[in-house]
């Protein structure tokens, strides 16, 4: 039976008057992928205020790996929610934030010692690994990479690459912020093709330090293991072992900015993992909170210890229904399997994808680790001149049809896939159907106007 039911238009009559309302009442600024407002959830489905039934392959932008109201999470939140919802870690410490914290310093890679901080979201977290970092080195730059997307809020949005929508309008940004070529292999920034490139993306790092700011000045290097809003791009195994060893020569910490690509999103509990790297700091937040904000900083005890006391916090970073709801998403990650089904969604989309790009050119690339994967559109095979308008096109489509998905890459043309890793086989086959309709009537289009023209 199909899980999908669209019974109006879309939207239908309560989501458009509620719009009405919105516009009416909030800012312009924040955007929504959809123009529906949702009623319920559960596991990898959304039911709008229409009676529409969706599929979710949007999971919140990352956050509900474990799906839409696991009943795990929902009971540990319940139980908080019955002895006390806030009092405060810097007022009145209490337990479970030194167990997420314990859990979290057991799991992140790394035979030492770790310590971890609590906060309420990615970029809040982004910022804290800064402050931690400049505290520990003394120095004041930060190397950052091309296509990363680290936060909206100044010092992350100045990390950020990405520049409209997210940093036009909003300058000046913190200084002391210098940027690098990311290994996006299928747009290489050299014009050179792994693996005879021998990885020299990498190696521009140091090259950095003679043209652009010394290696004695720079605090750290931040890096997403796999770029989220830059367009799902997981670089070549050696790329951040390169990277890991030029840091520690120099004197550098290596940040890894998890937020999206952690909490079982790529087949590991993070996706850094996959390379063999040990960094210095990991940021965590999205899918940790298991639908509640949560973030965390994670390093090397003598890296998280060297703000002094009171250097860092917050009013309700660590808040305790989202610690107990950390908690039980952890459990549920290592006990239910979701790291293996995470590889298995993966293995299941990047088959039907392959079989997409052998048969339009409009599919230019199948990539990710995991569940994190992506296709990215190109108007054209041999160019790749990034498909947008066309990605609007499949994005539109699937809302219409029933499926919520998000897209990516600084130029737009790319669908990510983050459907909650509880989804169902024949719901995972069902989504990638439609999506696969859409492509074939943009491919048809294309190949229409092509034949016009």
């Amino acid at each position: 039976m199909s899980t999908i039911q669209i019974r109006t238009a879309i939207p239908g009559p309560k989501s458009k008057a509620l719009m009405e309302r919105r516009v009416a009442a909030v800012p312009r600024g924040p955007f929504h992928a959809l123009p529906v407002f949702a009623a319920s959830a559960e596991g990898a489905v959304i039911e709008d205020v229409d009676g529409n039934r969706f599929l979710d392959f949007a999971g919140g932008i990352g956050c509900l790996n474990m799906g839409h109201r696991a009943p795990g999470v929902l009971a540990a939140v319940r139980s908080q929610m019955e002895k006390f919802l806030h009092v405060c870690f810097s007022m009145t410490p209490y337990e479970s934030y030194i167990a997420v914290a314990e859990k979290l310093n057991a799991l992140a890679p790394g035979k030492f010692a770790k310590k971890t901080f609590l906060a309420n979201s990615g970029a809040e977290a982004v910022e804290n690994a800064i402050k931690i970092a400049r505290a520990y080195t003394k120095r004041p730059a930060v190397i950052a990479f091309e296509d990363a997307f680290h936060g909206r809020t100044y010092m992350s949005m100045a990390l950020t690459s990405k520049t409209h929508p997210y940093k036009a309008g909003f300058e000046p940004f913190p200084g002391e912020i210098y940027r690098i070529p990311y290994a996006y292999c299928y747009r290489c920034s050299y014009g050179m093709k792994y693996p005879s490139c021998g990885t020299a993306c990498a190696s521009q790092l140091e090259n950095a330090f003679k043209k652009v700011v010394a290696a004695e000045t720079v605090a750290a290097v931040i890096a997403e293991p796999v770029l989220g809003e830059g367009g799902f791009v997981a670089p070549p195994r050696e790329f951040f072992t390169m990277i890991q060893e030029i840091c520690r020569k120099n004197g550098i910490l290596f940040i890894a900015d998890e937020v999206q690509s952690g909490i079982g999103r790529t087949g590991k509990t993070f996706a850094i993992e996959h390379y063999g790297v040990e960094p210095d700091i990991i940021t965590t937040a999205k899918s940790l909170g298991g639908g509640l904000p949560l973030a965390a900083v994670t390093g090397r005890a003598e890296v998280m210890d060297a703000p002094g006391l009171g250097g860092i916090g917050g009013t309700f970073g660590g808040n305790p229904a989202a610690c107990a709801a950390a908690l039980a998403t952890l459990e549920i990650l290592e006990k239910e399997g979701l790291l293996a089904r995470s590889t298995a969604i993966g293995k299941r989309f990047e088959e039907r994808a392959r079989g997409w790009q052998k048969k339009w050119a409009l599919v230019g690339d199948v990539r990710g680790l995991g569940a994190m994967c992506a296709i990215e559109l190109v108007r054209d095979a041999e160019t790749r001149e990034p498909g947008e308008a066309e990605m609007k096109e499949v994005a539109q489509y699937c809302t219409e049809h029933g499926v919520i998905t998000i897209t990516a890459g600084t130029f737009g043309n790319v669908l990510r896939i983050l459907v909650p890793l509880v989804v169902t086989d024949a719901q995972l086959d069902e989504g990638l159907d439609v999506i696969e309709q859409a492509l074939a009537g943009v491919a048809e289009r294309s190949r229409t106007a092509l034949s016009h023209a």
